[in-house]
């Protein structure tokens, strides 16, 4: 059982992941990135995310050469920009994300999006050829672990019927108001650890006066209420916030569950859906 923010989950290889990760999806790059993965780290997240659409990938190596925790003490996550689908295109995104974050490898690599417009017509191909690369990038010890990124079923059944090693990972829009449960069951079911972007439904959790509710119940947050949500479900949280004491608080998750009551109230919120993109019909 998870207890504390070191805690890890294991991957399909063996690789250990800390079980909750920091998110900087929209941390733009430069002095505001590199503060605020410091402080992350300062307070006890070993488990960095970023991706070449973030366009913050120098800060975020910045942070790590100045945040004093050994780099083999952390665990960096970034994602294959959706312009460098297919073979060679993958290999030389690879080497651009690592000269950028000024590392010599990567813990975790995402192909992002699995049909950007594009190659929306031939997505499988392509995926399959990105797919030989990254098992390239892995077997060559580059990148300790390899994965997907907003990949649904179809996309994934897609990708296996090639994949010589299975994605270790899946990270996927899961907060209470879309669970994406059937998904989440499958990928669980492969070994694929699922992964949360957006667990705290991008801000909008907070305007929920029935996770208010639940978390003056628990005398917890509100975002700490939905990354407990989602750890109870074997999924890995990538909260994201700016602020030091709130990077605290949403990691102080492992002194408290949700109870049935608490997750039949929760599930209210689904009838509001997913806030992010279709993958087949996302606009990039």
């Amino acid at each position: 059982m998870l207890q504390s923010l070191s805690d890890c989950y294991t991957l399909n290889n063996g690789v250990k992941i800390p079980c909750i990760g920091y998110g900087t999806f929209k941390t733009p790059n430069g002095g505001a990135v590199v503060d605020s993965v410091v402080n992350a780290v300062r307070a006890g997240y070993r488990h960095i995310d970023t991706a070449h659409r973030y366009d913050n990938e120098e800060g975020v190596g910045e942070a790590i050469r100045r945040c004093g925790v050994p780099r083999e003490e952390l665990f960096i996550t970034s994602k294959l920009g959706n312009h460098h689908h297919g073979y060679r295109e993958a290999m030389a995104a690879f080497d651009l994300s690592l000269k950028k974050l000024g590392l010599d490898y990567l813990d975790l690599y995402l192909i992002h999006w699995p049909a950007p417009l594009v190659c929306r017509e031939n997505y499988k191909e392509k995926n399959a050829e990105t797919w030989r690369a990254f098992e390239e990038l892995y077997r060559a010890g580059k990148v300790r672990a390899i994965g997907l990124s907003n990949f649904w079923k179809p996309h994934l059944d897609a990708l296996l019927e090639t994949a010589e090693i299975k994605p270790m990972v899946n990270q996927l829009e899961i907060h209470p108001q879309f669970p994406h449960q059937e998904l989440v069951d499958y990928c669980q079911s492969l070994g694929i650890q699922v992964e949360s972007w957006g667990p705290l439904i991008q801000g909008k959790a907070f305007q929920y006066p029935v996770l208010k509710e639940v978390a003056d119940k628990h005398r917890k947050t509100v975002a700490q209420v939905c990354v407990r949500w989602a750890l109870d479900r074997g999924v890995l949280p990538l909260p994201k916030s700016n602020h030091y004491e709130r990077m605290k608080e949403n990691a102080d998750v492992f002194g408290f569950s949700l109870d049935a009551e608490d997750l039949k109230r929760i599930s209210s919120l689904e009838a509001y859906g997913r806030i992010g993109k279709d993958p087949d019909t996302a606009p990039f």
